[in-house]
């Protein structure tokens, strides 16, 4: 019998659109004119403090920054001479030619933020450094948590309302599988007191973002789904002066381009010194490891 030439291998379909990118980029061109930018404000701020206590000189940033909108003047004024790069998928960053990327409060609307921050490390210089500052998973989730709820009181089901944003752990694991070195995520909280949900919600539209997910309902939000979840809000989530309190999470993540001048780790076993000696105290040596007489039992 005569063999069978192989089948040709199909191609795997790319994984569904996260973002509602002609959404996002309207969203964020209505912002522009009237923008809410005290988060990107906070940002900077963070981050040239964060930069002054690191022990050398950029000459060669870039910032990628929300695209369109007002905020890449607003880091352009922050970090003279760098580089603005929109957030597109494919970052208009030359290969090797920076020695300083910072990814600014846009990597969560990114549909392979992976790859955006493999495009980042590709563009730094060897021993560059890679910053990113963006949304943690705690933002915005009193307004999650009563949208939800007021949908499943009224309807009975459930619609994408809210973007979903990444916790620490899943954040810093980013930067190890984008290949960078020596990785550092860490967060800070705050609480933001609004008057009532309009308020918040302004908020959300100076900012560019509202709701730009692929999935959501494109109907506009009925009236008594709005009211039940701005009740829930108030008897959930209200101070007792009657503000609403909204958490904002930001994530800040730092990365090194590898380098040959970068200290590496010894290898186990590979120590000159006693921990004991160190700390001035007495090693105790463990005694002989005694077999149980059952698996997983011991007497």
């Amino acid at each position: 019998m005569q063999a069978q030439p192989p089948a040709p291998m199909t191609p795997a379909s790319p994984p569904p659109a996260l973002t509602d990118r002609p959404a996002l980029e309207r969203h964020r061109a209505r912002a522009g004119r009237n923008a809410v930018a005290f988060l990107h404000e906070d940002a900077i701020d963070e981050i040239k403090e964060r930069l002054s206590e690191v022990n050398r000189s950029f000459t060669a940033p870039a910032v990628v920054v929300p695209h369109p909108g007002p905020w890449a003047d607003l880091w352009a004024r922050a970090l003279p001479g760098a580089q603005i790069a929109p957030d597109t998928a494919t970052l208009a960053l030359a290969s090797g030619g920076h020695d300083l990327v910072i990814h600014a409060l846009c990597l969560h609307w990114a549909d392979d933020p992976l790859g955006q921050i493999i495009q980042c490390r590709r563009a730094l210089q060897p021993d560059g450094l890679f910053m990113a500052v963006l949304p943690g998973g705690r933002s915005l989730q009193e307004l999650r948590a009563v949208l939800a709820q007021a949908e499943s009181d009224l309807y009975g089901s459930l619609s994408p309302r809210v973007l979903p944003m990444a916790d620490i752990r899943d954040a810093g694991a980013l930067l190890q599988r984008a290949g960078l070195a020596m990785p550092v995520a860490d967060s800070s909280t705050r609480r933001i007191h609004y008057r009532d949900l309009n308020r918040l919600v302004a908020d959300l539209r100076g900012m560019g973002e509202t709701n730009a997910l692929a999935g959501r309902r494109r109907a506009m939000m009925p009236r008594a789904l709005w009211q039940r979840a701005a009740l829930l809000y108030r008897q959930t989530h209200a101070t007792s002066d009657g503000c609403l309190i909204a958490t904002s999470e930001t994530l800040f993540l730092t990365g090194w381009a590898p380098a040959d001048s970068q200290p590496k780790p010894l290898r186990p076993g590979s120590a000159t010194a006693r921990l004991a000696d160190a700390l001035g105290t007495d090693e105790t040596p463990l005694g002989p490891v005694v077999p149980s007489s059952a698996p997983g039992r011991s007497d």
